[in-house]
């Protein structure tokens, strides 16, 4: 029996309790008590867990990520930097298991919530800290800020601010890869808010109806903006809407980058066959608001300890711990290294320059060259 995290909902008295239901069957599914998930069922029969050197590796992008997110805060904290910032602070395993699973080649869309998905899929650090503060060596030349995030070179094509957009044009990408039968698959990642808009319905639909090489990877970080996922839908979970296209729908432990991983390279193996989309749910925590400043006091204070508990990267630490794949002194050295990496990069970025006023139409208007 494992039990199976359905969201904060409110009682007919006002009170806000977690709802779990009890389901038999293996462990590592549906839960944010976290069963957890090593390996899964795939077309050529199981999805091999990664070696040692990529259990490392996933370990090092986590704490990339954890070590630009606190950069980042604490610069806006002490007024160094402004920017409107969303952090992703809780979702590293999902944005590092994916990418374990994706080829430099595969296409990726992401959200305004996008830093872990960036660097995950290999956007180099400093052209993308220089975009997040406006600065002419940015991914966009320092005009498109954080909303606004390509780097074509690790198949990031499109960072959107519109909640759900994302979802279409990822259909467009896959339909240029499987028209060129390059072997590519478009993944799109989105909260579980977007999963209301219209755009998903119409993605989850197209995508089924002409087999298109995409993964729709909700990450479900039990918040949409600054509401519950429990207030805002009925389903129990995200994936179970994938019946409605005649698609699968699995959903993982979101915490667990294995668990994420294993689930992404069976949809990626699916997709690259001609068997079409897979819809991915990644149960996972929004450990901050939904924007820096924002103080959640629409969350239960002993929801969000419980999730601080859960925190994906001391969880993993500990994994590899336990495994022998690192020591105290390994897993520190990593940290640090990491830490050293952002503060040098951050330093480096904001002595860089602005934009100047003679880019105000670049990129912007197409300048006609005939008569």
């Amino acid at each position: 029996m494992v039990d199976l995290y359905l969201g904060w909902r409110t009682g007919q008295d006002g009170q806000r309790r977690l709802q779990t239901a009890g389901v038999s069957g293996t462990p590592g599914t549906r839960t944010m008590v976290m069963a957890r998930s090593l390996r899964s069922v795939s077309r050529s029969g199981t999805v091999a867990g990664p070696d040692e050197e990529t259990m490392k590796s996933i370990f090092r992008t986590m704490a990339l990520i954890a070590a630009c997110d606190d950069a980042l805060r604490s610069a806006i904290s002490a007024g160094t930097i402004t920017l409107a910032y969303y952090s992703p602070r809780g979702q590293e395993a999902v944005a590092a298991g994916f990418a374990a699973a994706l080829g430099p080649d595969d296409y990726l869309v992401t959200t305004y919530r996008g830093l872990h998905d960036h660097i995950a899929k290999g956007v180099p650090l400093r052209p993308l800290l220089a975009e997040m503060l406006g600065r002419a060596e940015g991914t966009g030349k320092g005009k498109g800020g954080p909303m606004h995030v390509v780097w074509p070179d690790a198949g990031l094509l499109l960072t959107t601010g519109v909640v759900g957009s994302g979802l279409p044009i990822a259909c467009g990408l896959a339909w240029a890869a499987q028209r060129h039968g390059d072997g590519r698959v478009a993944l799109v990642s989105f909260g579980d808010g977007a999963t209301n808009i219209g755009a998903f319905h119409e993605a989850c639909n197209l995508a089924a109806v002409w087999r298109l090489p995409v993964i729709f990877l909700c990450q479900n970080n039990g918040y949409g903006e600054h509401t519950a996922f429990a207030d805002h839908q009925r389903t129990a979970r995200v994936s179970d809407r994938a019946a409605a296209y005649a698609i699968p729908g699995v959903t993982v432990d979101g915490n667990d980058p294995l668990a994420v991983r294993a689930a992404v390279v069976e949809a990626a193996e699916r997709a690259r066959a001609g068997d079409g989309p897979t819809l991915v749910e990644a149960l996972t925590y929004r450990l901050y608001g939904h924007v820096f400043g924002d103080r959640m006091a629409y969350v239960p204070p002993d929801e969000l300890d419980d999730a601080w508990r859960r925190e994906p990267v001391g969880r993993f630490r500990r994994e590899l711990l336990e495994a022998g794949f690192l020591d105290e002194d390994g897993v520190r050295a990593v940290e640090e290294d990491c830490a050293r990496l952002v503060a040098a990069t951050l330093e480096e970025v904001l002595a860089l320059p602005e934009p100047g006023t003679d880019e105000l139409l670049t990129d912007v208007v197409a300048r006609s060259t005939g008569g």
